[in-house]
């Protein structure tokens, strides 16, 4: 059988197989410390559960608009005006199955053989597959754990080409935890608009913010950046809804037409019943949404200095999300033989650098609970120890 050249070009993904993985040693009553997938550890608020129940009962299980229940693309475009300073209307969203599918949805519908996507590195591991789906080209960006992993104004213009169409902003980010300032966010702004191209800003981790940092969407800027923006989100980080699969885009009319067209022939409708679910989320209190951080900044506080005092060990201090981006270079190996050796010998799950684009380090996330957290360092400070 031969298969399509494309699935050659594309590289499985290691964060749903190394949790496969550990899922599967916990089955066996192995006792593994996961800190492999980003995936809070908390239930999905009752409130939210509720509603969807709610929408059971009522009969809610039919197919739906292609581009979402137009209560919830209402709900969308009014929480973008009201907290990200965004002026979307509900003909402006399109609800998705994730938010991994509103970025691979888009990325189908924009981009064309040969045209470039900069995506600076470290990065979220699907965003170059998807391009490389689309017959686009990745262009990847170094960037460094000396400038907390941001890319510079600079390094920006200097990958620039004719070619290039398209820049891939994820703040907060995954794996690093990396937040740009505004005035970061305005800087690369005025390239974007300088150079003619446009922006898909990532913002999935919004809300999982600390030490008082910002949070500003890039297409709040100016109008001229607005108008070549697309955002992304969803409901899976900030609500512990991962499983619910419901994210969104907010474009220009033109690309969610576009996207819609390619969602009808492709998924159909997001899980209507889901959706109201998604609404009660956005429309009731957001106390969840608070409790929730609080908890993910007293985990940040313990990983990082458990990291710290680990000889060999080190990482910035993450200013979102729930990821530490730790470099293993002292110890002389690279990040999928470490992690194959950790998970072996002290059933600790991380997540090898590679998939992200730095093979010196790996990823932890800590969106699991306490005891996990002080257990797995534990074993990881052993088994970094041993390697000595």
């Amino acid at each position: 059988m031969k298969l399509a050249g494309r699935v050659s070009q594309v590289s499985p993904s290691l964060t749903l197989a190394i949790a496969a993985k550990a899922k599967a040693m916990k089955a066996e009553g192995i006792d593994v410390c996961s800190f492999s997938a980003g995936e809070p550890d908390f239930p999905t608020p009752e409130h939210i559960c509720a509603a969807a129940k709610q929408a059971l009962d009522e009969g809610k299980t039919r197919y739906g608009p292609a581009a979402g229940e137009p209560q919830l693309r209402k709900a969308i475009a009014k929480k973008l005006q009201i907290h990200n300073n965004l002026d979307y209307q509900a003909e402006n969203i399109i609800v998705t199955n994730g938010g991994k599918y509103s970025l691979y949805n888009f990325i189908q519908a924009f981009i064309e053989t040969g045209d470039e996507v900069i995506i600076p590195a470290p990065y979220w591991l699907s965003y170059p597959e998807m391009v490389k789906l689309a017959d686009g080209k990745p262009v990847i960006v170094n960037t460094w754990a000396e400038n907390n992993y941001r890319i510079t104004p600079e390094q920006l213009k200097q990958a620039i080409t004719p070619q290039t169409k398209l820049f891939i902003l994820n703040s907060p980010s995954n794996p690093t935890g990396t937040v740009y300032t505004p005035e970061e966010i305005r800087t690369l702004a005025k390239i974007i608009i300088d150079h003619d191209l446009w922006v898909v800003s990532d913002e999935i981790y919004e809300n999982i913010l600390y030490d008082d940092m910002k949070h500003l969407s890039i297409g709040a800027v100016s109008p001229e950046i607005f108008e070549r923006t697309v955002t992304c989100n969803g409901f899976a980080k900030s609500y512990s809804m991962t499983g619910w699969r419901i994210g969104y885009a907010a474009a220009p009319v033109e690309i969610i037409k576009a996207m819609t067209k390619i969602q009808g022939h492709s998924t159909s409708n997001v899980c209507t019943f889901a959706q109201y679910g998604a609404i009660a989320a956005l429309e009731s209190s957001q106390a969840c949404v608070k409790e929730m951080l609080a908890a993910f900044a007293q985990r940040r506080e313990v990983i990082y200095q458990g990291i710290q005092g680990i000889p060999k060990l080190n990482c910035p201090k993450p200013d979102g999300a729930f990821y530490v981006f730790v470099d293993i270079s002292a110890t002389g190996l690279k990040s999928l033989e470490f992690c194959d050796r950790l998970l072996e010998s002290q059933q600790v799950a991380a997540i090898p650098g590679i998939a992200f684009g730095a093979d010196n380090c790996i990823r932890l996330s800590y969106a699991t609970d306490m005891q996990t957290i002080k257990k797995g360092l534990e074993r990881l400070d052993k088994f970094v120890n041993y390697l000595s």
